[in-house]
Parts: structure tokens; C-alpha cells; sequence
């Protein structure tokens, strides 16, 4: 089933693409929630009329998202979360603390346009942000363990302990 899209959808296509979906998804949810169309004869004719009009204001459109990754570029994250001893993350870092990051920078960008796949371990990692179909912006995370220093303060004191220890010296006979 061939679907107009109305809105950016991540993972399927942007507003105004003509992409094909199974016909249950598009049916029982693209058209229902207003994301989507029947891809008619008519509605085609309606969407290149409809493009050839907002050339411009697309164009603006491009010129502001490729703004905005100007801005991106450059960045890069380290989010500390919260590690178990085997090096799990307890939960994960996905979009939403990306986006939270990002604010605290000083860079507005909505958790919906970045997608990454979630670390659920300690690493680096790439979010990728999508500001227009044609501009997308790489921005490299690091997920590092929150308790990181306290756990090297402990490993610390111990190694200390083992590296010093008293060894009873034996007296070999000296040549002269």
C-alpha cells in the first residue's frame, strides 16, 4: 500500500515521501493518527502541485536544519550513568538523555529526531540527528561508569597494599 506521509516519521520516511507500508499499518494506523494518505492518482498530482509551490520554503527549510548541524558539529557527549560491577549499565542512555545533554550545552534539539541505538554498556557510542531528510548530524557519546573514580580510589588502596609487602631479605655470601 503506497502511503503519502504528512509528517517525519524516523525509520519509515519523511513528510511529503511516497513509501510503501503493509496495508494494516498504514490502515489501522498512518491514516487514522493523520500521518498519512492514500497514495492516489490525485493525491499525487496534489503533492507535486503542492511541492512546486513550497520549493522555496523547503529550501529555507534545508538552510536552517543545515544551520542547526553547523552548530552540532564538533560536539561531542559523555554521559556518566550508573554501572554494576560486571560493567552493565543499570537502564541504558538512549535519545532522551542525549537531548538532555545537548540542552545543558546550550543546543535545543528534540529527543524525536535523534535515534541511536541504546548503550547498555559502558563505551562510545554514535546518535545520529536527523534535521531534515537531507541533513543528519553524527554525534559521538561516551558512556562512562558515574562511580568510576570511587571503584579506582578502592582498587587503589589495595594494590597499594600488595605491591609494598615485606619480603625477608636472605644474606648471600659476599666475594670479594
Amino acid at each position: 500500500m503506497e502511503i503519502i506521509l504528512k509528517e517525519d516519521i524516523i525509520g519509515l520516511g519523511y513528510k511529503n515521501d511516497i513509501v510503501n507500508v503493509k496495508s494494516g499499518y498504514g490502515r489501522n494506523y498512518l491514516i487514522p493518527q493523520g500521518k498519512g494518505v492514500i497514495a492516489s492518482p490525485m493525491a499525487k498530482k496534489i503533492l507535486a502541485e503542492n511541492l512546486k509551490q513550497q520549493a522555496h520554503k523547503l529550501a529555507a527549510i534545508k538552510a536552517d536544519a543545515e544551520k542547526k548541524a553547523e552548530a552540532l558539529n564538533g560536539v561531542a557527549l559523555c554521559i556518566a550513568a550508573k554501572v554494576s560491577t560486571t560493567g552493565q549499565l543499570y537502564g541504558s542512555v538512549g535519545a532522551n538523555q542525549i537531548a538532555e545533554e545537548l540542552k545543558k550545552l546550550g543546543k535545543d534539539v528534540d529527543r524525536k529526531i535523534i535515534t541511536m541505538k541504546e548503550a547498555k554498556t559502558v563505551g562510545d557510542f554514535v546518535a545520529l540527528v536527523h534535521f531534515h531528510k537531507e541533513v543528519t548530524v553524527e554525534v559521538p557519546v561516551k558512556v562512562v561508569a558515574e562511580n568510576a573514580p570511587a571503584e579506582e580510589k578502592k582498587a587503589e588502596a589495595p594494590v597499594a597494599e600488595v605491591e609494598a609487602p615485606e619480603v625477608e631479605e636472605t644474606e648471600a655470601p659476599v666475594e670479594e
